[in-house]
């Protein structure tokens, strides 16, 4: 990195000449800075709110930028600062499975309890956070960097560790230039870096899945979703494993087992018969969208975002995220026509 780096949120807007060479130059940082801001605050949302603000100081501040190979530089220490600024204070998001006082809810009851808003990590769409290309061994390790697992774990770090780790390990920043934007020491760099792996080791290196092949989870996921539209429960529960596990924020609800998972689909559930459904891919991992009818004339209305996890040919955990604003953040329609 080159050039000195300095925020000033509080400069003067530039000039036209200079917003229309720069501004190009700030939207092209965007979706590693989403990825950044995610990981950070285990929120969507959040990761997008502190992007628009990171845009906003910087465009405030173009003027003040010196070193014409700092952008990207700068770009970080401004998201860095509205991450730690956004974390200050706040009580860290965990899975949902986590927040449940109850080791597992009974499918009679398991609509009983409702989680405090904002305690759980959110889904991400892996197009909003993931580079374009590049090295496959390199596109893994993104992938399981922003898998749920790992980004809840890394909700237990204070927020400069958490810092220090993505650059260090996701983001492969050298040490001085992790030390540059923290404005510390290279030796408190690689001292923060210690604590936060040994604090991971103990909350996701043994949980760690496998890698996947993406063709595989493709086809597990186009069998996934057939018996899911058909609502072919039988189909379905083959498909997980024994000991899956199913939640469904912002309900305290989780179910463990294969077994349990098709009784509460054919009681408590029963109304995601007849649904429309959409692939996607979050966190590294297969998902999809569903859409509940609502009423006559195969009309649907938004009703969940699911992420699934696979081992093993298998899904291991599906949570359904029922906050139906991921649906235009994610950019898909809230009343679809499917195909007949």
């Amino acid at each position: 990195m080159t050039g000195v780096i300095v925020e000033r949120p509080e400069a003067g807007v530039p000039g036209p000449g200079q917003a229309a060479e720069l501004e190009p130059r700030l939207a092209e940082h965007r979706r590693e800075l989403t990825g950044y801001c995610y990981r950070m605050l285990g929120s969507s949302f959040d990761a997008e709110d502190a992007v628009q603000d990171t845009m906003v100081r910087a465009w405030r501040s173009l003027d003040r930028l010196e070193g014409a190979g700092a952008l990207r530089s700068w770009l970080y220490r401004i998201a860095t600062n509205v991450c730690l600024d956004q974390l200050d204070g706040r009580k860290r998001r965990a899975l949902p499975v986590d927040l449940s006082a109850e080791p597992y809810a009974p499918v009679e009851s398991s609509l009983d309890g409702v989680l405090p808003d904002g305690a759980w990590v959110e889904p991400a769409l892996d197009r909003q956070l993931m580079p374009v290309g590049g090295d496959p061994a390199e596109l893994a390790v993104q992938k399981e960097s922003v898998r749920l697992a790992f980004v809840a774990a890394l909700q237990h770090l204070p927020p400069r560790q958490r810092a220090v780790l993505i650059l260090r390990d996701v983001l492969r920043w050298k040490a001085d230039e992790v030390a540059t934007l923290l404005e510390t020491s290279v030796a408190a760099v690689n001292s923060a870096l210690q604590r936060a792996r040994a604090t991971l080791a103990t909350r996701h290196g043994e949980d760690a899945p496998a890698p996947q092949v993406a063709d595989e989870h493709a086809e597990l996921l186009e069998r996934y979703l057939d018996a899911f539209a058909r609502y072919d429960i039988d189909e379905l529960v083959q498909l997980l494993h024994e000991d899956a596990v199913m939640d469904m924020p912002p309900y305290a609800m989780w179910l463990r087992s294969a077994a349990d998972i098709g009784a509460w689909m054919l009681g408590p559930g029963h109304g995601c018969r007849g649904s429309h459904v959409v692939p996607l891919s979050l966190n590294g991992n297969p998902g999809f969208a569903q859409w509940r009818p609502s009423g006559p004339g195969g009309s649907f209305e938004p009703w969940a975002i699911h992420a699934l996890e696979v081992v093993d040919g298998k899904v291991v955990r599906q949570t359904a995220f029922l906050d139906t604003r991921l649906f235009e953040l994610f950019g898909l329609p809230r009343h679809p026509t499917p195909e007949r």
